[in-house]
């Protein structure tokens, strides 16, 4: 959840059917002379649910703002893990403060020398925390030195003129104030999630809106874990006597019920009381829960290299707030919290701006909403970078579902449900993982990471035929099922969600020598409801060209190295025929 550029520094070691233009290049704005600014290190005691607490924070004033010529504000908080210092929080109020934004950067509760539990981003404690904050850059207010800020613009009296940005959670902090604090007037969230509950534990069917399933997911507990540990550490990592940073012995510094939530899901046992307990709180500080709320434009950008965080959420949140009538844009960028950090992209850490994609995105953003330059063209409703061509596609909306593959039972992906093979294939679980996606955390610290692997028999795959021309794929593929496992069906209704069939669908990239690329190594978690039924999977969004000469191998597989997988042996059977088979379905756009 930290707001890094490539995969995650600082204390971790650290986007309906469209049509597509042209390559998209903005001009954008020329960077004029960089102003001077002050930078002011202040305090303010906010109430925070039922602690209160001391927020560190810094005020960065740019020359020439005053009473007599007030600017507007861009407030701002760190990634999780990080604080106001890190390497690109920091950067944020320094690179808005030279362009004349008052910039108010500060460590969010429970991190660096702030206060209070880590209550992850819970709306009604950070969100109302960033709302004191608000309350000084609207005058109505002081730090607790004393000083105050009669130099942001203001809309009306105790109004001012405000505009937030920030990375994962630095970037869910924005989307919780505008839900319970109407006065924000520009949203930027980055590499965020929709469904902390999605997120954690993803389950990618039986969505009953958005990303969010009834069924409990497949726990990815590298990344659960390791965000864990952090939070746990944090009073280590940073020394303090604070006492309202302090909750109890058997969970340090996370709020309780976010300790019981990592114990439950730790535990690898999801009885329907707990579990839907569990899944209550994970959305009651999700975004999901409160979107409705929120009115502030917002321009949503999320990382194709994103295995915390993925496009599907983005999706989600996009969806949902263009649905209700809020201002919405979304950008697929390159990196995300998995890397894929490429020349020219936004860089926070650098602040390259103008000379950036997404920074000229975000200018425009600012210059129409904090700004009110109401003839600022803010860019397209979607745009996404094509590593093929190192630049930004575009279109009016996400690309929709436009061609179909059909599983053959000889092992093809065949384009016509004629040319489906009758048969039937088998596949089994071991007792250990033998599949790998990712390494989550290892390549964090240093170590490598082994390239995608299936063992044979715990899987099943189907391959196309070498294709005659290039084919784009821009958004989420989607799967519709059928499997038949007698033992997953004995167990699947005991109550406990962990005794229902648990399996990983995913896409490869097969070039002509046989090497498998996994894109982005991106995977599909399902939890099938039940497995007498048909399911469908919406696999992860990408945006990928599968090149002339290479097949497309679309696989299920019994188990993935960073999730966990299956309670015993269940072996899965898979049958094909003309008239019932399963359907890969592709969102391809025209080549460009």
């Amino acid at each position: 959840m930290s707001g890094a550029v490539s995969r995650v520094r600082g204390p971790l070691v650290a986007v309906a059917g469209a049509a597509l233009v042209a390559p998209l290049v903005l001009a954008g704005p020329a960077r004029a002379e960089a102003l001077p600014y002050t930078v002011t290190p202040l305090e303010f005691t906010v109430e925070a649910g039922d602690r209160t607490c001391t927020v560190d924070a810094d005020l960065y004033r740019p020359a020439g703002a005053d009473a007599d010529s007030p600017a507007p504000a861009v407030l701002a908080t760190n990634g999780f893990g990080g604080s106001k210092s890190d390497g690109s929080t920091d950067t944020i109020g320094k690179a808005f403060a030279e362009r004349g934004y008052v910039g108010l950067v500060y460590s969010g509760l429970g991190f660096g020398a702030s206060g209070c539990l880590i209550t992850l981003d819970d709306p009604a404690i950070d969100g109302k925390a960033a709302g004191e904050l608000l309350d000084f850059l609207a005058g109505v207010r002081a730090a607790d030195d004393g000083t105050e800020a009669d130099f942001v613009t203001q809309d009306s009296d105790g109004d001012p003129r405000v505009g937030m940005i920030g990375g994962s959670y630095g970037g869910a902090i924005q989307l919780a104030t505008a839900a319970v604090d109407p006065r924000v007037d520009a949203l930027v969230p980055l590499i965020t999630w929709n469904d902390l509950g999605y997120a954690l534990a993803p389950n990618n069917t039986g969505a009953r809106a958005g990303v969010t399933s009834d069924t409990p997911g497949v726990f990815k507990w590298q990344w659960t874990n390791g965000f864990y540990l952090i939070g746990e550490g944090q009073p280590l990592l940073n020394p303090s006597l604070d006492p309202s940073r302090i909750n109890r012995l058997d969970c340090l510094h996370f709020a309780t019920r976010a300790c019981e939530t990592i114990r439950l899901l730790n535990s690898g046992r999801y009885p329907a009381d707990r579990t839907e307990e569990m899944l209550a709180y994970a959305r009651s500080v999700s975004p999901v829960s409160y979107l409705d709320r929120v009115k502030a434009p917002t321009l949503i950008v999320q990382g194709q290299a994103d295995s915390l965080f993925n496009l599907n959420e983005a999706t989600a949140t996009y969806r949902t707030l263009k649905a209700q009538g809020t201002e919405t844009k979304m950008i697929w960028q390159s990196w995300g919290h998995s890397g894929g950090q490429v020349p020219g992209e936004l860089d926070l850490s650098q602040g390259n701006l103008e000379t950036s994609h997404v920074g000229q995105r975000v200018l425009a953003w600012f210059d129409r909403y904090l700004h009110r330059k109401t003839d600022t063209d803010t860019g397209p409703a979607f745009s996404y970078y094509r590593d093929w061509q190192s630049g930004y596609g575009s279109a009016d909306g996400v690309p929709a579902l436009s061609r179909s593959l059909y599983l053959s039972g000889d092992g093809k992906l065949v384009d016509n449900r004629s040319k489906v093979a009758r048969g039937s294939r088998q596949y089994t679980n071991w007792l250990v993982p033998t599949s790998h996606s990712e390494s989550s955390i290892a390549p964090l610290i240093g170590l490598p990471d082994p390239k995608p692997y299936d063992t044979r028999g715990t899987y099943l795959g189907w391959r196309s035929e070498p294709l005659t021309e290039p084919l784009d794929v821009v958004g989420a593929p989607k799967a519709t099922l059928k499997v038949v496992s007698p033992k997953a069906e004995r167990v699947q209704n005991s109550g406990d969600a962990s005794d229902k069939l648990v399996l990983f669908a995913k896409v490869y990239d097969v070039a002509p020598d046989g090497s498998r690329t996994l894109v982005n190594r991106l995977v599909s978690p399902v939890r099938v409801p039940d497995v007498t039924r048909p399911f469908t999977v919406e696999l992860p969004a990408i945006v990928h060209r599968y090149d002339k000469g290479h097949r497309l191998e679309f696989v299920i597989a019994a188990s993935d190295t960073a999730y966990f997988g299956n309670r015993g042996v269940k072996p899965v059977t898979v049958v094909h025929a003309p008239e019932d088979t399963g359907v890969l379905e592709l969102p391809v756009v025209p080549a460009g």
